[in-house]
């Protein structure tokens, strides 16, 4: 699978792969229900079975222990609790290894299906009557819908060793006769928990944020940037100064939204960040090729602020 993945990382195509994976739960009736999840093959490193594990001392109640793999020691993580799923003893016997953010962990679960390659525009955004912050998209097979899981967000929250950090308050007092307050920044992430973060940092250093759930929501907004500029005669740096986006979205995924503003000659100037967990060395190259000003991994929020100041000022 790394060869296609590979391609749709460096290309802009708009396109992912996804493992589908299941957590089966129990009703209140006692049958078992299946429900099925995906994550993007980009951040699998394997899938195994449940190995030996070890336990861990006053550990979070979602992290099931410690599992050997070749030479390296990871943590695993009992998915089905985290998503608060009674699965009444049905053995969670899978593991799925995920690299993302410089962290590699496993996460439990009951089967592992299949690898499915669609694009980004048959995935939808959660409607808002489905009320769970660790999910990030929807996609309608024929006979059944898989989850697209937040697991920056899942796994950031059992542990403080595996969270975003935030600017430190010397940082965000930094050049502060920086006329911050007089530019705006587009900031697109699917996760409303890391895009809260990063608003709220640019924000609380001065800047003006605009939000956008996807990467199509972020295109909408450039375009309208761009009609006002053209009729107003303003300069469209003084309107919109900086473009930082996720990769992975519903709808439009950020390298598809980096490849349609650098094909605008009128765009030519607008920076455009990359806000990534996938972000390993080899993938900076490609996104920079794509045209990425720069690119940041979702560790080094504490350098967003200082990496704006030198783009968008």
């Amino acid at each position: 699978m790394e060869p296609n993945n590979k391609i749709l990382l460096e290309s802009g195509t708009n396109e992912l792969e996804i493992v589908e994976f299941r957590i089966d739960e129990v009703d209140g009736k006692g049958n078992v229900v299946p429900c099925y999840f995906g994550v993007n093959v980009a951040k699998v490193r394997e899938i195994i079975r449940l190995p030996e594990t070890r336990k861990v001392v006053n550990s979070h109640p979602c992290v099931s222990g410690m599992i050997k793999l070749r030479d390296q020691v990871i943590t695993l993580i009992d998915l089905s609790r985290s998503l608060n799923k009674n699965t009444d003893g049905i053995p969670a016997d899978r593991v799925i290894v995920l690299e993302f953010n410089r962290i590699v962990v496993g996460i439990q679960v009951h089967s592992v299906s299949r690898i499915y390659r669609i694009s980004w525009e048959n995935v939808e955004p959660p409607v808002k009557a489905i009320h769970d912050a660790n999910i990030t998209g929807v996609v309608k097979m024929e006979d059944r819908i898989i989850l697209i899981l937040d697991f920056e967000k899942i796994i950031g929250e059992l542990s403080s060793t595996m969270a975003l950090a935030a600017p430190g308050e010397d940082l965000m007092q930094a050049n502060s006769a920086l006329n911050r307050g007089a530019r705006t920044i587009l900031v697109a992430d699917d996760s409303a928990f890391i895009r809260r973060t990063m608003c709220g940092s640019l924000r609380e250093a001065g800047y003006q944020v605009v939000e956008a759930e996807n990467g199509e929501e972020a295109w909408e907004h450039v375009q309208a940037v761009r009609q006002k500029c053209a009729g107003s005669g303003q300069p469209l740096k003084e309107v919109l100064s900086l473009v930082i986006t996720d990769i992975e979205m519903p709808r439009m995924d950020g390298l598809h939204l980096t490849a349609l503003i650098r094909k605008e000659a009128d765009l030519d100037g607008l920076p455009v960040v990359i806000f990534s967990s996938l972000a390993s060395d080899d993938n900076k190259m490609k996104w920079r090729n794509l045209g990425a000003s720069d690119i940041l991994t979702k560790p080094d929020l504490p350098n967003l602020v200082q990496k704006a100041d030198t783009l968008a000022l």
